[in-house]
């Protein structure tokens, strides 16, 4: 077979985007020039790499390994280029990270402290819940992944750098608020805002409850830490918040933590790459500058 190495980066250019017209934008060439490429490698494969249904692209069974070669392929050449780099100074290079959506209240900070640092660095930041953060994790598309439940099931490294207490919320005003010494038979009443099924908040809200042979009342499901601030400031239910989602005055949105036995949920924030992984010198840079920076940060 014969095939160029920006053949290849045209085909996960492809395998990203979805599109050949992704894939020439991302490449920076024409989209005949793309569909060019796309079909000769194809050919010096001798099997087809992708089909086209209701315009979207899906690779077969050969694109995908093609994919996961071409990409083992690119990061060590992207590390290569990175190591050269930190040789050099550590001046240019690209740092990629994907995060669980509660994290994005203090990444851009430390994000922003990193640029500082070194300003030249490229950085490409993906928030999503916790199964699109496990799916980029399983397909290595990252340098880094910040959560607070790392998935059980993949090889990978896992270092805990920042505590991530989880605190149960009501709305300002609420009979409860300002009480102290609480305990669950005074929730026997209470309805209940969570988070989706699957998240990190979740699942550690369900095994606390579990654990303690309490069965919440759930009114809601919501995927979104600000709609459900919003739902309890509405008066709508309790809800087991990060504090990291309260931020430091949670009374501006129009909620109080409870003063709860058994609350705050003790959770850790996880730094995770896949197992055996060659950290680059920038995601290594910054995975370091987050275990020194995560005391700086003011949690309650």
């Amino acid at each position: 077979m014969n095939a160029t190495f920006r053949q290849l980066r045209l085909f996960l250019a492809l395998a990203d985007s979805g599109s050949v017209t992704g894939a020439a934008r991302i490449m920076h060439v024409t989209q005949p020039t793309a569909s060019m490429q796309l079909r000769e490698l194809a050919d010096s494969v001798g099997l087809p790499l992708f089909e086209v249904v209701a315009r979207r692209v899906h690779l077969t069974d050969a694109g995908l390994e093609l994919a996961r070669v071409a990409r083992a392929m690119a990061d060590e050449w992207d590390a290569f280029g990175q190591y050269v780099d930190g040789v050099r100074g550590l001046t240019r290079g690209k740092l990629r990270v994907a995060v669980v959506s509660t994290a994005k209240y203090f990444i851009p900070r430390l994000l922003g402290t990193f640029c500082a640092r070194f300003p030249d660095i490229e950085v490409a930041l993906e928030v999503l819940n916790r199964d699109g953060v496990v799916r980029r994790l399983e397909s290595n598309l990252d340098d880094l992944y910040i959560m607070s439940r790392p998935p059980a099931n993949i090889d990978i490294r896992d270092d805990v750098f920042m505590p991530n207490p989880l605190m149960l919320v009501a709305p300002a005003g609420h009979r409860l608020a300002g009480q102290c010494g609480l305990g669950l038979d005074d929730l026997r009443a209470e309805r209940f805002i969570l988070r989706e099924q699957g998240s990190g908040t979740r699942m550690a809200t369900d095994e606390h409850f579990r654990g303690q042979k309490f069965r919440p009342d759930i009114r809601l499901e919501l995927g979104s830490n600000e709609a459900i601030k919003q739902a309890v400031a509405g008066g709508l239910g309790l809800a087991v918040l990060s504090a990291h989602a309260l931020g430091e005055n949670p009374a501006q949105d129009g909620v109080v933590a409870l003063d709860m036995a058994g609350f705050p949920i003790e959770s850790s924030w996880h730094i995770v790459h896949r197992g055996g992984k060659r950290l680059s010198p920038v995601a290594a840079a910054f995975r370091q500058l987050l275990v020194e920076q995560a005391k700086s940060i003011q949690l309650y």
